[in-house]
């Protein structure tokens, strides 16, 4: 037993000797940390900030991470301390198996700028496991001649610990013919081999039980027992051999299950039961027999489960054969696993950014990496994504590359785009794997509202109700979100007339524009604004757009009539000769109408008259001419009523009374009539003064031209007459003596009226009175001299 602690210990040395060599080449760059297996969730492995040297605030503001080399997430970081902590339970024999040391490559990963910081993580058996037998049942054949000191190789038990924890000793349940040799391997292990103390007798005792104990290092140690079987049999000086002594063979990794392998082959110079041979599968682990299987008789040899390069690239299987006397022989298979290409690569995306703002250049949207699990060019891959998109992949470090968009983006041109990222190794046939990334464009507050028009024009009838819609106006943006929400509002004008605020209201929200008060299309026919559409971004734009309203007339005022003036303080009448001939001019009826268009077009009408059929009158001018000869029978006094209307709808109308004196010449005296000496005595209408002085003012020089040509005219006809007055001639009254332009009409000139006023001791003029100028109307009654067409050549209404 000395002999045996010695040799440990030395084992021991040599394996602290190894390791302190592998921690002296270590790059510095890498962080080595260490673990027991199956430690609790959240147990602290290390506090990687202070070993990185950086503050637990930029852990949080470059968003760092742990990424380990298998993608699981068996550590996580505390962003808040900068404690690396385990996040699962770590079973050192399910991640490195019966490999040693048991190293956990991992990075931490930061951002911003991007870097990157390499450590490792040493998993640190602990005895967790027992040691096993695959057989429940060792059974040994040995025949009765065999020699003391003989050894029988035993069938190994398995212990998934390492190092001090693994398989260290085998012992044997007290007898008196065997005891256990422990022999070393080049790999490491141990095996047990049975050595012959005493003599067997067959005849004495055919069959022996033993139990064969495996005992680890741990601390307290596991054990594992199996019965061993030993069966003595007769003598078999011959035992089976084999050809060679090591077979190799390559199988592809997609080969079908049940496929043929290899067959061996071993001779046996005995003959009978001692020349048979059976063939098993020795020292084999549970993976072995599992996936391989070998006829016990014929030796041949055929795939049980699937081959998986990725898990295990080749497998060593010792073959024994053993004779019907129990002597055996061993073979070496060596079974290399050939890589095909059948994992298709892997894309690992460790941090994405799905929105990003329109206007940013060379923004992050995804760090990934990429890995394939074959190995050669089945394992080589090449990444990309589509051409024609503005986003470009980087390599970084080792496998891991970031998607970075190439130029600022614009939201209105394109809001979504849709990212392929495609990885294809270099097999064959190739195979190729593509993620999807969805990247959203958020929108900035780039482009001002846009009105739909430049200018608008809109139309408002006069004497509208307040608050009355009369339009709208429609910008659009084409941001989105509150950069798109359009809110309207006036500009008034630098110099407005009228207040715009107290003209037009418009509705911030959909821009209908409404009129606050009642438009008069007499006092303002038109009016322009500026309309502003602003935008709810930071910082708001806007736009503007000319709204010209132009107001419509309605049929709101009634004519006017300028002459005859119906509240003159002395109406004059008008005097018609006797002799006239039909056709003849006695006056002009001249109205206005403050409206406009078709609302101003005035048509005069004779409504009543003292002898129906006297008197007509031409309905677009007003003229009043006789319409037959006159006669004795005829009142000397006419009264005559005419309505002007005008064309609107509805029709607004205003009539106006006319007095006709019929002479037989100028030598009868005027006598005004009754209702005239009255009105003579109520005071002026101020309009009326003012019309009649701005008139006589403008036109002083040409009535006074007129009024010396008709004395002289009236003189020389005369001939002396009265004492003090001008002889008024008898017979026809002349017709140009009243109708100065001689064109029958006052479109274009201005006629005058001459009262004379009868009176012993007077011979002056009693009225003067211009009448101004006519409305531009079409004349269609030039000639007036042809009594006998009169009627039809005038548009007059009689009555």
């Amino acid at each position: 037993m000395e002999i045996r602690g010695a040799l440990v210990l030395r084992k021991r040395q040599v394996l602290i000797l190894f390791v302190l060599l592998g921690l002296s080449q270590a790059h510095p760059e890498s962080l080595p940390y260490s673990v027991a297996e199956e430690t609790e969730i959240g147990s602290l492995v290390a506090n990687l900030a202070r070993d990185l040297g950086l503050g637990v605030e930029e852990l949080s503001s470059r968003e760092a991470r742990v990424v380990c080399d298998d993608n699981e997430k068996h550590l996580h970081l505390d962003l808040l301390t900068g404690d690396l902590l385990i996040n699962d339970k770590l079973d050192r024999e399910e991640m490195c198996g019966s490999t040693e040391p048991c190293v956990m490559h991992f990075q931490m990963v930061l951002e911003n700028p991007l870097q990157f910081f390499q450590a490792e993580l040493h998993i640190k058996d602990i005895n967790d496991h027992s040691p096993t037998f695959l057989d429940n049942e060792i059974v040994i054949k040995i025949s009765e001649s065999t020699t003391i000191g003989t050894t029988f190789l035993m069938e190994s038990a398995q212990d998934l610990d390492v190092g001090s924890n693994s398989l260290q000793n085998y012992t044997v349940s007290p007898n008196s013919h065997f005891y256990i040799k422990i022999q070393d391997s080049d790999d490491g292990k141990i095996y047990p081999e049975l050595v012959l103390h005493r003599a067997l007798d067959h005849e004495e005792e055919p069959e022996l039980r033993l139990t064969l104990v495996a005992l680890d290092g741990g601390n307290p140690p596991r054990s594992g027992t199996t019965l061993v079987l030993i069966k003595v049999l007769d003598i078999n000086d011959n035992a089976p051999e084999f050809p060679q002594r090591l077979y190799e063979v390559q199988v592809p990794e997609n080969a079908p299950v049940g496929s043929w392998i290899i067959t061996v082959s071993a001779k046996d110079l005995d003959a009978g039961n001692y020349g048979k041979i059976l063939y098993t599968f020795f020292h084999a682990s549970e993976d072995i027999r599992k996936t391989f299987e070998i006829n016990p008789i014929s030796a041949e040899v055929h795939l049980r489960s699937q081959l998986d390069f990725e898990v295990v690239q080749s497998y060593t299987i010792n073959i024994q054969a053993t004779d019907g006397g129990g002597l055996s022989e061993e073979c070496t298979l060596l079974v290399k696993v050939i890589d095909t290409n059948d994992n298709p690569p892997e894309v690992i995306i460790s941090s994405i950014t799905k929105i990003i703002p329109e206007n940013a250049a060379e923004t992050l949207v995804a760090l990934f990496s990429v890995r394939d699990q074959d190995s050669g060019e089945n394992g080589r891959i090449i990444c990309s994504i589509q051409d024609d998109l503005p986003f470009f992949l980087k390599p970084t470090f080792k496998n891991f590359f970031t998607l970075v968009s190439d130029k600022a983006l614009d939201r209105e041109e394109r809001a979504e785009y849709n990212i392929t990222i495609s990885v294809t190794d270099m097999g064959t046939p190739r195979l190729k794997t593509e993620h999807n990334i969805t990247v959203l464009v958020s929108d900035v507050n780039d482009n001002a509202p846009a009105f739909t028009q430049t200018s608008y024009t809109l139309w408002v009838r006069e004497n509208n109700s307040p608050a009355l819609h009369i339009g709208s106006v429609s910008a659009t943006d084409s941001d989105t979100g509150a950069n798109a929400q359009v809110t309207y509002s006036l500009l008034p004008p630098p110099d407005p007339i009228v207040p715009l605020a107290s003209l037009v209201s418009i509705n911030p929200d959909n821009g209908h524009l409404f009129a606050l008060t009642s438009l008069d299309y007499e006092a303002l026919r038109a009016f322009e604004f500026r309309v502003g559409a602003t935008d709810r971004g930071s910082p708001a734009l806007s736009s503007q757009a000319l709204v010209r309203v132009l107001v419509a007339d309605a049929n709101d005022n009634a004519p006017f009539v300028l002459y005859p003036l119906q509240n003159a303080s002395a109406p004059c009448t008008e005097l018609v000769p006797r002799a006239a001939e039909p056709g003849y001019l006695v006056t002009k009826v001249v109205a206005v109408d403050g409206d406009a268009g078709q609302n101003a077009w005035l048509s005069y009408q004779l409504l009543k008259a003292t002898e129906p059929g006297l008197f007509g009158v031409w309905a677009h001018n007003g003229e009043v001419r006789t319409a037959r000869l006159l006669s004795e029978r005829d009142a000397p006094k006419q009264r005559l009523v005419v309505l002007v209307k005008d064309n609107g709808e509805p029709p607004l109308s205003a009539s106006v009374t006319l007095h006709v004196l019929l002479v037989d010449g100028f030598s009868q005296p005027y006598l005004p009539p009754p209702e005239a000496e009255a009105a003579a005595a109520a005071p002026a209408d101020p309009l009326t003064v003012y019309l009649v002085v701005a008139l006589a003012s403008v036109s002083s020089l040409f009535l006074f031209s007129v009024l010396v040509f008709v004395a002289v005219r009236l003189c020389r006809r005369g001939g002396a007459g009265s004492a003090g007055r001008c002889p008024v001639p008898e017979g026809h009254f002349p017709g140009h003596l009243v109708d100065v332009s001689g064109t029958g009409t006052l479109s274009q000139s201005y006629q005058y009226e001459v009262c004379l006023m009868g009176g012993p001791g007077t011979n002056e003029f009693k009225f003067l009175k211009p009448i101004i100028p006519d409305l531009p109307v079409q004349d269609s009654g030039r000639h007036i001299g042809e009594n006998e067409n009169f009627r039809n050549s005038f548009g007059l209404n009689l009555q």
